[in-house]
């Protein structure tokens, strides 16, 4: 059946960890109060486009597909592009579930629609000369070797636990399908798409070829906003609003920032690496290529606050 696009808004929302949850009884679970807030976005006439973090969904896949490999003689190795992509698959499933039930309880007639997508990385962007980021399960020394000298995976020892695959975070380039996830938008669907940061590929002559990486979820989802022109990308996360001297006495929780204040504020060291430093990042990356938008960075509890202009930290070009 035909489905009526919002009057309003169209932003893109990237979910934090704290949305989802660590198991799939968790998650689901999480998921309905993920939805409902969604929902009232959607209420609102609010057009929206989900995407999520997949950590620890993936790393438990690619885990549980390493121990069985290793063990029955049965099971295939799993590359860690199609560990992604099977968490976007399963994420997907639950939120997209989720936000129906929700709909059908308040009796707006609207769908979802749950894209798996692939994201272009470049063959030259710099992380991949020193991937860091552990994935998989631990394995011996000589059992990494030869990982390594069968796949051409780069593999490094774990804090004394035990050697581990190690991936790079590359910048996303371009997102494979955004011309589908445009189209269902323009369809009035709900849309989950680019989950995890969306699956790495390379774009060579003979095609797409999936790569061993993790994209960070917010710059995934600057880059969809930004592509979108959207009128807001909206990174939620567990706080209501940024903070600098965070943790200190001097503490100050930030309404608003220009991106250039934020540049001096990421200069000043006032961001964590690893926290809220990727998220403010990612808010420039997608302000620089809309300067038009407004980024907003807030919780999931005050979303719907958020993108009133009642809460939440808004970035803005200048």
């Amino acid at each position: 059946m035909p489905y009526k696009k919002g009057d309003g808004q169209t932003v893109v929302i990237a979910l934090g960890g704290n949305a989802l949850g660590d198991t799939p009884a968790e998650q689901l679970e999480l998921v309905r109060h993920t939805a409902a807030c969604i929902v009232d976005l959607v209420a609102e006439g609010v057009n929206v486009v989900v995407s999520h973090g997949n950590g620890p969904q993936v790393g438990m896949i690619k885990n549980a597909c390493d121990f069985a490999a290793a063990r029955d003689g049965k099971t295939p190795d799993i590359p860690f592009p199609e560990a992604g992509a099977m968490s976007q698959g399963y994420i997907g499933y639950h939120l997209s579930q989720a936000i129906l039930n929700e709909l059908r309880r308040r009796g707006i007639e609207r769908s979802t629609a749950n894209v798996v997508t692939q994201t272009v990385v470049s063959a030259d962007d710099p992380a991949f000369e020193s991937p860091t980021k552990p994935v998989g399960a631990f394995l011996t020394e000589e059992e990494a070797r030869a990982k390594a000298a069968e796949t051409g995976y780069a593999y490094r020892e774990d804090a004394g636990r035990g050697w581990r695959q190690v991936v790079a975070s590359p910048r996303p380039v371009r997102i494979v399908e955004f011309d589908a996830v445009r189209d269902l938008v323009e369809a009035g669907y709900i849309v989950v798409a680019a989950g995890g940061g969306g699956v790495p590929v390379f774009d060579r002559e003979s095609g797409y070829e999936g790569v061993p990486a993790v994209i960070d979820k917010d710059r995934s989802s600057a880059r969809m906003a930004a592509d979108f022109g959207a009128d807001a990308l909206i990174i939620l996360t567990a706080v209501e609003k940024v903070c600098v001297n965070f943790n200190t006495p001097e503490q100050e929780a930030l309404d608003s920032m220009t991106a250039a204040e934020a540049e001096r504020h990421i200069a000043d060291g006032q961001f964590a690496p690893g926290s809220m430093l990727p998220k403010v990042q990612a808010c420039l990356e997608y302000l620089a290529d809309c300067p038009s938008g407004r980024a907003v960075i807030t919780s999931l509890e005050r979303a719907k606050d958020a993108i009133g202009g009642k809460t939440g930290t808004v970035i803005t070009a200048g």
